[in-house]
């Protein structure tokens, strides 16, 4: 059995059970979450001592023992002196005991009942005492100096107030060590005490406190927890006084012209700053740094107002149109901007990409590629095969190892992202915000817009020709073939000419159409300035020297405006006439079931098979390439058959004028040529390409073309025209045709700001300013910090 022996006396217990109250109090003051704690501990204990001294009581030895004990007591007399001597009537309740002494034997004699009460009263289960609290809590004491004379009366308490003692009878020796450990804590804390104990004076415990390692930590952690961050307030931006007395300050010149005099200009500026200047910059630096502005100086004042709010906006110069040019290092640059991205897989995706790569391969112009950035989801309605990225530089490495695996060499250009959003309607992606920003100043020097009525149909920003020395569009598609063919379709071609006219000759300087089949644009010229894959032409040289096994295909995504009308025509009304012919089509796109549908009711000998790259290894062994296609504008797709030596029927359209030179493009005017076509290449073998073909087809020839026609090759190579002294030449006198653009640039920047306009010509909402998800994406600052003049 476990014997608990408490003080001798019930005065005495609660004497001593209250002292250690006392000192449990002392060290727990200022963490009332511990001190609850430490409390609830002790009354636990109280209330088993006093469970303990009833359960033993009942025992007529243990009685015994009792009532002989006080001779023995440790305590200091005055404790003794406050007990009374037993009264009859406590005499006679114990003489009323005695007969019942032997039931309590019998029930409390069971050699398991030790074992029980152990497992029941176990300290262990049930006080827990955190010495990390309570040294917290020391350390709280102590830096509460205004309390230093309770704290020094409380450290007068005694470790020998604590008179608990554990003895084990009848338990094992590894029982007893389990118990031992139970109790580490208590003989940990009464060591603690016992170095208090020691201390001369509570100045030397302070001492102590603050040079250990555990209050050096503690203040760390409570300093980084509540200290407030500098500038954590935000700073607001200019309100119409400041702005005013701003633009009267910047005016002096002009207002002394005028005949108001410097010292008029100045004291409007005070009087309009007076009302601010206890306020100036108390919104734009913490309490205790404004002091800094208590001079008479107001525009100095205004000068650091200004600047806090340029700061917070994080706005930093970019240079200028008087900016050096050997920040460039001797180099021009060139920005290319297009409206798609890998890995959608469509021309004004790929072709730029290719342009990019060998316009910096010579290694005489910077190049920058800035493709859309589209938000998850937009990109899991865009991209292939489940594809999607977190982060623009995730996007950026597929973009390079999907180049690289094709050219065989590491382009060196940079590649950036806008902001852009898909419309589904449309099935293209519309520019947020002003694109043009996303080229700094001091790169903008030459632009290539990859579609620039696209680009510009709804652009509210800045004009591209004002920003750069030359902007170069050039026309990939024929927008106005797709939508004619919308309900409504001559009302809508027609604004949409207009409107094609009007922001082309606003924002550019040269237009290059890659065919004659796209619309005449103002400052265009026709010519071919795309080449094919460097692998596509690996292959025809490869297959020069091998026979073609398979008969004819068609690849092209599976929309009906993709060639797939013209070709279900032509074979549904030769159908007799083309008696065994086959033909393969590889293709996906939203009018795959339709087009298949109608293929299978007119009974027609076509294989659908799924969309695969045109250099897969299954399509090199087809002979004829079949592309009825009018809409397109030049076919990637027609280029890449011919680079891989094989035979092209195809319409005698303006888009094919390129590839009529070839021998192994087979045109056709009426159905019946067109069974002809057919029936020629079905019994005779291509032609090998010449040297000179293979390079007219490669990206070298078609970079050189690009040079030449866009001017680039004038620009680039005389720096005299647009260089002078090392800075950038401001624009002469403009003529009547310069200022007629100027006008319809502004016009259009008015009409696109409004956002009912906008989606009245069928523009995304909230495409003016990029969403948040972009600012999340780009890291970039909100569209309110950018255009503060919308939070005016």
């Amino acid at each position: 059995m476990i014997n608990f022996r408490p003080s001798e006396t019930r005065t005495s217990t609660t004497s001593s059970s209250v002292t250690a109250e006392k000192a449990f109090s002392f060290i727990s003051k200022g963490w009332r979450e511990v001190k609850d704690s430490t409390e609830a501990d002790l009354q636990l204990m109280k209330d088993r001592a006093t469970s303990f001294k009833n359960l033993a009581s009942s025992f007529d030895r243990e009685f015994e023992n009792f009532l002989t004990s006080a001779s023995r007591s440790t305590f200091p007399v005055a404790a003794i002196a406050n007990s009374s001597s037993p009264t009859p009537a406590e005499i006679d309740f114990v003489k009323n005991l005695q007969p019942k002494l032997s039931e309590f034997r019998r029930a409390y004699s069971s050699p398991d009942f030790s074992k029980k009460v152990l497992e029941k009263w176990s300290p262990r289960a049930k006080i827990r005492i955190d010495l990390s609290a309570i040294k917290n809590a020391i350390v709280s004491e102590v830096e509460e100096i205004d309390e230093r004379e309770r704290y020094r009366r409380r450290s007068r308490t005694r470790v020998g107030d604590f008179s608990w003692e554990w003895k084990g009878e009848g338990i094992g020796d590894a029982e007893e060590g389990q118990l031992s450990r139970n109790w580490e804590p208590i003989r940990a804390l009464k060591t603690r005490l016992r170095e208090l104990e020691q201390k001369s004076s509570s100045s030397e415990i302070i001492e102590s406190l603050k040079n250990s390692e555990l209050v050096e930590k503690v203040k760390s952690t409570l300093k980084a927890i509540c200290k407030e961050p500098e500038y954590s307030k935000e700073v607001q931006p200019l309100d119409f006084q400041e702005l005013l007395a701003c633009l009267v300050r910047q005016s002096g010149p002009f207002l002394d012209h005028l005949g108001l005099k410097k010292d008029i200009s100045d004291k409007i500026v005070e009087s309009l700053c007076s009302k601010k200047k206890n306020h100036l910059l108390l919104r734009s630096f913490p309490t205790g740094e404004s002091s800094i502005l208590e001079g008479d100086n107001i525009n100095d004042e205004l000068d650091i107002r200004i600047a806090s709010v340029l700061q917070s906006t994080g706005h930093h110069y970019e240079g200028g149109p008087w900016d050096d040019v050997s920040k460039r290092d001797g180099k021009r640059h060139v920005a290319i901007v297009t409206t798609a991205s890998l890995p959608w897989m469509t021309g004004t995706a790929v072709n730029p990409l290719f342009r990019a790569a060998f316009l910096a391969k010579s290694q005489k112009q910077s190049v920058t590629l800035l493709v859309p950035w589209l938000t998850q989801t937009d990109q899991e309605l865009v991209y292939p095969n489940n594809i999607t990225f977190t982060s623009p530089e995730e996007q950026e490495v597929y973009i390079r190892n999907w180049l690289k695996e094709r050219v065989g060499f590491n382009a060196d250009f940079k590649i950036s992202f806008y902001p852009g959003k898909f419309q589904k309607e449309r099935r293209s992606i519309i520019p947020a915000g002003d694109t043009s920003r996303f080229i700094s100043s001091k790169d903008a020097d030459i632009a290539i817009l990859e579609e620039p009525e696209h680009l510009n149909w709804y652009h509210h920003g800045k004009r591209w020709t004002d920003k750069f020395n030359h902007v170069v569009g050039v026309v990939h598609t024929n927008y106005l073939e797709y939508i004619k063919r919308e309900k409504n379709g001559a009302l809508q071609s027609f604004f949409v000419k207009h409107i094609n006219n009007w922001v082309t000759r606003a924002y550019c300087d040269k237009v290059l159409r890659l065919s004659a089949a796209t619309q005449d644009l103002p400052k265009s010229v026709v010519c071919n300035v795309h080449g094919v894959n460097p692998k596509f032409l690996e292959i025809g040289e490869r297959m020069s020297a091998e026979k073609f096994s398979k008969g004819a295909y068609f690849l092209g995504k599976m929309v009906w405006a993709k060639g797939y009308r013209e070709l279900i025509d032509l074979l549904s009304k030769q159908k007799n006439d083309l008696n065994g012919f086959k033909i393969d089509v590889y293709g996906n796109g939203e009018d795959a079931n339709e087009v298949q549908i109608a293929a299978k009711k007119l009974e027609l000998n076509v294989n659908f098979m799924k969309g695969r790259d045109h250099a897969d290894d299954s399509l090199h062994s087809y002979k004829i390439f079949v592309n009825p296609s009018v809409s397109d504008v030049l076919c990637t797709a027609t280029a890449e058959a011919l680079a891989m030596g094989k035979f092209v029927i195809c319409a005698d359209h303006p888009s094919n004028e390129f590839f009529r030179s070839f021998p192994n493009c087979l045109t056709y005017k009426t159905p019946e040529e067109f069974v002809n076509k057919i029936r020629e290449a079905m019994c005779s073998e291509p032609h090998p390409l010449t040297p000179e073909q293979r390079y007219n087809l490669s990206w070298e020839a078609a970079t050189q073309r690009f040079m030449e026609f866009s001017d680039l090759d004038r620009i680039l190579n005389n720096n005299n025209l647009e260089m002078e002294g090392g800075v950038r030449k401001s624009k002469s006198v403009p003529n009547l045709t310069s200022v007629v653009d100027g006008g319809l640039a502004f016009a259009h920047y008015c009409l696109t700001g409004n956002e009912f306009l906008r989606r009245c010509t069928g523009a995304v909402p909230g495409t003016r300013d990029y969403s948040m998800q972009h600012c999340k994406d780009l890291r970039l600052l909100a569209p309110h910090v950018e255009n503060p003049i919308y939070g005016w």
